[in-house]
């Protein structure tokens, strides 16, 4: 997945030997080579099941909820890929055993179905990020329009958009396909050519495999029961947290002043969430590191000494959540380090791309003898992968077809759910996406970073900007979504395209699930988004689902409108400063060696917090010392669980929000309201 959360993925950018990964990846298969001389390949339409529908629409359907709760509070969205094919693997196997307990015969569960489940359930959630719920169409909002101020330059009342469930899921089905289309033509050049590593399919297919023997499926029941256990803890304090939670907006454990009330004013305090926590033992510790380092600069340094200039730089008359105030510096300078971050990472990565494609055109595989029994089955292992990913192909005419039929359909329809965005905007849009969608894939591929928002982004500025002050803002924001769908799906549909050849799964049945998951996804995402429309204060800032990147979204179709014009005093020199800032330190990660480079912040985790607050990167550091402290007791068991007792804390919390929303809906409010202040004076 990637986008704002990529600062949660992969963090490192390296320059991997396109043709040094074959052993490697044979080492990585999970079996040996006398295990794949005896296993039943199932043919493509036998990998695809039911029963592993059914499964991926009840995983896709949490996951979606999981994302949507985290777009909606923070951004920053951990790979559940691994929580995926672990709750895969237990549903399918508890639901086998079963059956044989009724002596009923049920059909194997083979990794081959195991990998159709996890990309199912991928591609699904996937649209509930790629979708913009918490960022573009959410911008497009009357409250969203109304927070960043009716008379602001620029902000006009004629781009507002509220969120309709068919509207939503029209546009997303129209825009959400292409991207399977646009590369598959492309699969063995990626895979067999080039040799991409594909950092999260190759893990993925690793942790597979091992399921499907012995050994790993018995850690895989531990892991479940870990899972399990964790996420009845998670649900059960979540619920206890809710009777103390009241009316409003400051009561309960969610703000609670563990640092005391002086932090807490500044936002630096712990407020018990388990997702968040379950995040930082996900997350890279430079991550959560980078996270509470951005949260100290802002909320610590920062904003308090803008603020003591309340009167000379700008009014000290303001709101809260006036541009013109405070709340302008904290939007346009995260802005600013998402941007700095975004382009140095686009200009590597391209610059990284066109390289290893010129030293793989330069260069010949070397062919070598086989000279012992090892080498010989790794090369048996390697073309039976290669037989078994090359045996379904899916037709150029096909692809081709595909994506200029969907193409039509969308250039004639994004017009009518979105005027402003002209018929030739979005054509021009399609001619151009395949190239950006090879760009993001191969550049995913290398270092495991999908950048489908920055690309987004660039969309957002060229299309606002060509466009004008009439309709440029809902203009901008949509082109945004259509080119961030495009590019994520195809980087997302490559990396299965990688899992399935390692799991040896037919090519088809993976371009299958991602159309099937991609269905689902189209009708759950929107379905989940609209529970928590229904039911919670949506972009608020002072509510818990704050929505951070809706307003940040707007400012930046804004931007590509208007300008710099209206920013209060010294924002640009401080924007300017820190996008600079973001560039510098993403070049110094890049040129100190890595006992050094290991320990400088990432800006795209650092500028979360200076919006949102700092109670959450708090959180996510104390999963990161947890899991620190863990791996130095016993390495071995962090590296086996911790997955999965940060996948139990944040689905047990996703899950209770089900509830939540109900009780919501029906104004069923907390019946207690716990409440901080100071100490009476005697």
């Amino acid at each position: 997945m990637g986008t704002e959360q990529a600062a949660a993925a992969a963090v490192e950018i390296s320059e991997p030997l396109l043709f040094q990964e074959d052993t490697a990846a044979d080492k990585i298969s999970g079996v040996n080579s006398d295990e794949q001389e005896i296993e039943h390949i199932p043919e493509w339409k036998e990998q695809i099941t039911i029963r592993g529908l059914v499964v991926s629409a009840i995983l896709g359907t949490l996951f979606c909820i999981i994302t949507h709760k985290l777009n909606l509070t923070v951004g920053i969205i951990p790979s559940l890929n691994v929580a995926a094919g672990l709750l895969g693997f237990f549903f399918v196997k508890s639901w086998t055993g079963f059956l044989s307990k009724l002596g009923f015969s049920a059909q194997p569960f083979t990794r081959q179905e195991n990998t159709v489940i996890q990309t199912c359930v991928v591609a699904c959630y996937g649209l509930a990020f790629s979708g913009g719920f918490g960022s573009y169409l959410l911008s497009m909002d009357e409250k969203t329009y109304k927070l960043i101020g009716e008379d602001y330059p620029g902000n006009r009342a004629e781009d507002v958009k509220n969120p309709g469930l068919l509207w939503m899921m029209g546009f997303i089905f129209v825009v959400s396909f292409l991207g399977l289309f646009s590369l598959v033509p492309l699969r063995k050049v990626m895979v067999l050519g080039y040799k991409l590593t594909y950092p999260s399919g190759t893990a993925t297919a690793m942790l597979i495999n091992s399921f499907h023997t012995n050994t790993g499926a018995e850690l895989a029941r531990k892991q479940v029961s870990s899972l399990g256990k964790y996420l009845s803890i998670s649900f059960c304090w979540s619920c206890f947290k809710w009777f103390f939670s009241g009316v409003g907006d400051s009561c309960g454990f969610d703000n609670f002043p563990s640092l005391g009330l002086t932090l807490f004013k500044n936002t630096f305090y712990f407020d018990f969430s388990p997702t968040y926590v379950g995040c930082g033992l996900i997350c890279p510790h430079i991550v959560n590191c980078s996270v509470l380092f951005g949260a100290i600069i802002s909320w610590g340094f920062l904003w308090p000494f803008i603020s003591q200039r309340a009167g000379d730089w700008y009014p000290a008359d303001l709101g809260s959540n006036d541009f013109k105030g405070l709340y302008g510096y904290k939007i346009f300078i995260a802005i600013s380090l998402i941007l700095g971050d975004g382009l140095y990472n686009l200009i590597k990565i391209i610059s990284v791309t066109i390289k290893e494609i010129c030293n793989t055109r330069q260069s010949l595989p070397v062919v070598k003898d086989v000279t012992d029994d090892i080498t010989s089955k790794l090369l048996v292992e390697q073309k039976k992968r290669d037989e078994i990913f090359l045996k379904d192909g899916i037709p150029f005419w096909f692809a081709a077809s595909g994506y200029v039929g969907l193409a039509a359909i969308s250039t004639a329809a994004m017009p009518m759910i979105f005027p402003p965005l002209k018929w030739y905007l979005v054509l021009c849009s399609y001619i151009i996406a395949p190239a950006l969608a090879f760009c993001n894939s191969y550049g995913t591929g290398l270092t495991d970073w999908s950048l489908a928002s920055t690309y987004g982004k660039i969309g957002l500025f060229m299309i606002a900007s060509l466009v004008g002050s009439h309709g440029g803002v809902i203009a901008g924001l949509a082109a945004c979504g259509v080119m961030m769908s495009i590019v994520s799906t195809a980087a997302d549909l490559m990396q299965d395209f990688k899992t399935g050849y390692l799991t040896l799964s037919s090519a088809k049945s993976m371009f299958v699930s991602q159309l099937v998951g991609t269905a689902m996804g189209c009708v759950i995402a929107p379905l989940t988004f609209w529970m928590y429309w229904s039911a919670f204060d949506i972009g608020t800032p002072d509510s818990p689902y704050k929505a951070p990147y809706a307003v940040i979204y707007r400012e930046m179709a804004i931007l590509g409108v208007e300008g710099f014009s209206e920013l209060p005093k010294h924002c640009l020199a401080l924007c300017c400063g820190f996008f600079v800032a973001a560039m510098a330190i993403n070049l110094l990660r890049d040129v100190t060696p890595k006992r050094i480079s290991q320990f400088i912040p990432i800006p795209m985790a650092m500028a979360v917090p200076f919006y949102i607050g700092a109670y959450f990167a708090i959180d996510m550091f104390v999963g990161t010392v947890i899991l620190f402290v863990w791996e130095r007791i016993n390495s071995k068991d962090a590296e086996d669980y911790a997955g999965a007792v940060a996948s139990g804390l944040i689905c047990g919390d996703g899950i209770w929000t089900i509830p939540s929303a109900i009780l919501s809906i029906f104004r069923i409010n907390p019946p207690i309201c716990m409440y901080f202040g100071p100490s009476a004076s005697r």
